[in-house]
């Protein structure tokens, strides 16, 4: 079996165990999680520098995911990891559990507490810029949603990105084109998104990103010498089943019992 099909079958496992993570817990953010597993798998799996056994190493590759709301992949990929043992998801939003609805740094593996959309760009080039200076050859990578893209917050760090040549640094933006209030074109158009990310100074690389063959070649593609690189993933919300495709509800709806088996056999 190739490298890219066993990528392909993680990223299902990932999607069955992030929806019985939110059937269990009866809360979470479907769609985003679903439409975003792809590009975790490419980079937890694949592209980033990290280990389990020691996650506060000073020489690991920093991942930071601004769409905070969309942590139950996430969650299930460092325990499927082993940054934290698989039965705790079992506790995913129940009292006292460090898994709560959006990260949190008292999880092993997570890099800083996110949910406040815009947040997590600006802390990215904060921590490029800091390895930059201290002559570390740390990457840091940002996952952000579309609809996080009309926040002032993310325009500033992409200025400062481009700034301060941080090559070191690459974004993705989860292109799933839905928000919780619907589509981004009809909450704030976005549109022409790569021209805009272009004429703040970065290198732009659009891929389909449930294609696991162009993820690994766009993050593996070195940058180009002090440009900050952004990768523009077209997803689809709810990836994977069948009757939360492209349906806004699903940004934080949660499966019956009927739904969720028909989920698990749509991910079969």
């Amino acid at each position: 079996m190739n490298r890219d099909k066993e990528l392909i079958i993680k990223a299902a496992e990932i999607r069955r165990s992030l929806l019985e993570i939110i059937y269990r817990a009866g809360t979470g953010h479907t769609g985003g999680s679903l439409s975003s597993a792809d590009i975790l798998t490419a980079l937890y799996y694949r592209i980033l520098r990290i280990d389990p056994r020691n996650p506060d190493d000073p020489g690991r590759d920093r991942f930071i995911l601004s769409k905070g709301h969309s942590v139950e992949g996430l969650y299930a990929i460092l325990a499927d990891r082993g940054f934290f043992p698989r039965e705790e998801l079992e506790t995913f939003s129940r009292y006292k559990s460090r898994l709560i609805g959006h990260p949190s740094v008292k999880v092993p593996g997570v890099e800083l507490n996110t949910g406040a959309l815009g947040h997590g760009l600006p802390c990215a080039v904060g921590m490029a810029l800091a390895a930059k200076r201290s002559g570390s050859d740390v990457r840091v990578y940002c996952l952000m949603g579309d609809g996080e893209q009309a926040e002032g917050s993310v325009w500033e760090a992409a200025m400062g990105g481009a700034n301060f040549r941080l090559d070191n640094l690459t974004a993705i933006i989860d292109r799933n084109h839905l928000q919780i209030s619907g589509n981004t074109e009809d909450v704030m158009r976005l549109e022409g998104l790569a021209d805009k990310w272009r004429a703040f100074g970065w290198e732009v690389r659009p891929v389909d990103g449930h294609n696991m063959e162009e993820l690994i070649s766009a993050f593996e593609k070195p940058a180009r010498e002090g440009v900050p690189r952004l990768i523009l993933a077209e997803t689809t919300k709810g990836k994977g089943v069948s009757y939360m495709e492209n349906v806004a509800r699903w940004h934080h709806g949660v499966p019956s019992e009927e739904q969720y088996r028909q989920a698990l056999e749509d991910l079969t």
